[in-house]
């Protein structure tokens, strides 16, 4: 067997000889200071500049700008603040206005004022102002409210002699809206549960309840809007009406065609209700009227059938309706009672006369009489939500 080939450790290389081969010369011991000072001289560090031309600090753009432009710049700096200034002077003026306005004509809040025309210290200095609207809510109108109030007075004369010495105005002449609300007046005058709603371009028709000796009472009326006057607003109520429940319908008035009536459901009752009919065929006034001779009144009364056969006839349905019960209502209240009527709604009935609830339907107003100059209505027209009214004026003084 082949013995394995051992090296001698004297051929072998020693590595701390071959380290020692690597200087080339004797090792120089380095002081610490000389450590320390090592590459003062060398220039210090800093970080790299990427901008153009080095180090060199930018100039100001604006400075590079043509003087046209620089004056353009400036001028609309100046005009942007004069603006500031001029707004805040009309915001101002309007709030001195609306107070000055409030006090004068005693009203319970501050109108709006906008001040109209630019620019306003312009205005102000030459002592004359382009137009004023002023906008007043809520203002009280003999039975009722106006929901609002919007003047504009045009070329208005100021006799002020600054924005905080103004004693007065003079208006050679305004126009203006007045509004009358449905919805205020449906509270207004809603102590009967009545509603207003439009009817045209004239008319208002009320529809709700009326409480009378204690039954509630549908009303049924309209109003026929028109101007009265140079300041006032007139309504003329007509087609009133109450009717009590199905049986019976009260007009107010004295025509033949007005007075508490039967409906056409109370007459068809009398055929269907021998009770009532006898009852009213037992009034000899009531029987005159309808014309009925007394023989064929008599057998009715004696006979059932003949009963229904007369009261069921057209001629006696139709004849019927044209009695007017208030009369029967004096002499015969216990028949009224068989009819299903309440005397005591009958006797307040006759109080409730055709001027009595016109008044409590009367949507009448008129604009005070201003104590210098002139007002006037000029057109009058009822919408959806209310009534409208132009108005107009000339030669109002405001303060002193």
């Amino acid at each position: 067997m082949r013995t394995p080939h051992r090296i001698d450790a004297r051929l072998r290389p020693n590595p701390y000889e071959e380290l020692g081969a690597l200087d080339d010369g004797p090792v120089r011991e380095t002081p610490a200071g000389d450590f320390l000072t090592e590459g003062r001289d060398e220039d210090a560090w800093a970080p790299p500049d990427h901008r153009r031309g080095g180090g060199r600090r930018r100039k100001n753009r604006f400075a590079g700008l043509p003087l046209a432009v620089k004056a353009v710049v400036g001028l609309a700096v100046l005009a942007s603040f004069t603006a500031l200034a001029d707004r805040w002077a009309v915001l101002y003026a309007e709030h001195r206005a609306a107070d000055t306005l409030k006090d004068r004509l005693d009203l319970a809040a501050a109108p709006e004022v906008e001040i109209g025309g630019f620019p306003f210290l312009t205005q102000l200095a030459d002592r004359r102002l382009d137009s004023v609207r002023v906008t007043v809510p809520d203002v009280a109108a003999d039975r009722v409210s106006l929901a609002k109030v919007s003047a504009t007075a045009h070329d208005i004369r100021l006799d002020a002699d600054g924005l905080t010495s103004v004693r007065g105005a003079r208006v050679p002449r305004f126009d203006g809206e007045v509004q009358l609300s449905f919805a205020d007046l449906n509270r207004e005058l809603g102590a009967s549960q009545v509603t207003f709603t439009g009817e045209g371009r004239d008319r208002v028709r009320a529809d709700g309840t009326l409480p009378v000796a204690g039954h509630d009472l549908r009303l049924r009326a309209e109003a026929t809007i028109r101007r009265q006057g140079e300041r006032g607003i007139a309504t003329d109520i007509g087609n009133m009406r109450l009717d009590i429940g199905d049986l019976a319908t009260y007009r107010p008035g004295t025509r033949p065609s007005e007075g508490l009536h039967l409906t056409r459901e109370g007459t068809a009752g009398l055929a269907r209700e021998t009770r009532k009919a006898k009852a009213l065929l037992s009034v000899p006034a009531m029987v005159r009227r309808l014309g009925v001779p007394e023989a064929t009144v008599r057998a009715a009364l004696a006979d059932d059938g003949k009963l229904t056969e007369l009261t069921g006839s057209p001629r006696f349905a139709r004849t019927a309706q044209d009695l007017n019960l208030i009369d029967l209502a004096l002499d015969n209240p216990r028949v009224l009672r068989r009819l299903g009527l309440d005397p005591k709604l009958l006797d307040s009935l006759s109080g409730l006369t055709r001027p009595v609830l016109a008044d409590r339907l009367s949507l009448a107003f008129e604009l005070p009489e201003p104590e210098q100059g002139d007002v006037r209505l000029r057109d009058v027209r009822v919408e959806e939500d209310g009534i409208r009214v132009r108005v107009s004026g000339s030669g109002l003084s405001v303060g002193g």
